[in-house]
């Protein structure tokens, strides 16, 4: 059964000596808000890790990361799920039922708006990008059998440490026509966390899971509270607000606190509406404002590591 009440949730994770999200069209580049100095991350970035993370875990997802024709992947859908109706194939498929799915091919022309909306990620503070610089080396054969070593030069673009905050919503709306489920928002969430640790590659290696905080309403109410990525904050371990050099200037969370003052007092003018909270942290995060979080009159799920 489609879910039924309506969540937002907000997630944070820290990335160290890597690349949060590329720019292919800008030599792979951290995207980047030159105003700010903060790295952002596309929504299709945050997607992408959660895809990864349902193929390693066997779940059965239409975007598979697989070059292929979209002709190929159905028939190899058709085979997995014994069905033949494109739209009870995508209902089939986690990613589909919470991202949405654009489908034509023969005759069935379809497109289903996902439930799950991600906005940008943002880092918390401004960042410093550096540029690498380094050699590469392979072997070729001469023109007599002897071996020939050629050497090229690579760039590549680094962040020293960065603190992203993603916000999400599930619309309860949109899951009446995907068939996505209350149990499918469960696995999400899991999912974003672990896929965000088992970012194991060599341009994202260190990405780690910090703070994830889940609010769910009761049946019946279609409002939110709004960008919750907004109300969260970086600031100093005497909880001192960071000016953009001191921003560029940290390398880890051990140097840093969230503060997450502004959020208790989104959920706190929302606690009528709110049916419960699921909250987690990780890495060693520092969070201000949690204990005023917990002593409201609204039931918490906290989850442990």
């Amino acid at each position: 059964m489609a879910f039924s009440r309506r969540r937002e949730m907000v997630f944070v994770y820290t990335v160290t000596d890597a690349n949060p999200n590329g720019d292919p069209l800008n030599a792979n580049h951290p995207r980047f808000d030159e105003e700010t100095e903060q790295v952002l991350v596309s929504d299709v970035r945050i997607k992408r890790t959660v895809r990864d993370q349902w193929i390693r875990d066997g779940r059965m997802v239409f975007i598979d990361g697989e070059p292929k024709t979209l002709k190929d992947r159905f028939e190899e859908l058709k085979k997995e799920t014994q069905k033949t109706g494109a739209r009870d194939v995508m209902a089939k498929c986690i990613d589909s039922r919470l991202f949405g799915v654009t489908f034509a091919l023969g005759n069935d022309a379809f497109a289903w708006t996902g439930p799950v909306q991600f906005k940008w990620g943002r880092s918390l503070h401004a960042v410093t990008v550096n540029f690498v610089q380094g050699t590469s080396a392979f072997a070729t054969e001469g023109r007599r059998g002897e071996d020939k070593q050629q050497r090229s030069f690579r760039n590549e673009y680094k962040v020293p440490f960065a603190a992203v905050c993603v916000y999400g919503i599930a619309n309860q709306f949109a899951s009446e026509r995907t068939g996505a489920t209350e149990e499918d928002l469960d696995v999400l969430r899991e999912t974003l966390w672990q896929g965000t640790n088992n970012l194991i590659t060599r341009s994202k290696n260190e990405h780690t899971s910090a703070f994830y905080l889940e609010v769910t309403y009761r049946p019946g109410f279609i409002g939110k509270i709004g960008a919750l990525d907004d109300k969260i904050k970086i600031v100093g371990i005497n909880s001192e607000e960071l000016t953009r050099e001191q921003g560029r200037s940290l390398r880890s969370m051990a140097e840093c606190k969230l503060d997450i003052t502004d959020l208790v007092s989104g959920i706190t003018s929302h606690a009528q509406d709110i049916q419960n909270i699921v909250l987690r942290t990780g890495g060693g995060v520092v969070v201000d404002g949690l204990q005023v979080l917990k002593g409201l009159k609204i039931a918490i799920q906290e989850i442990q590591g």
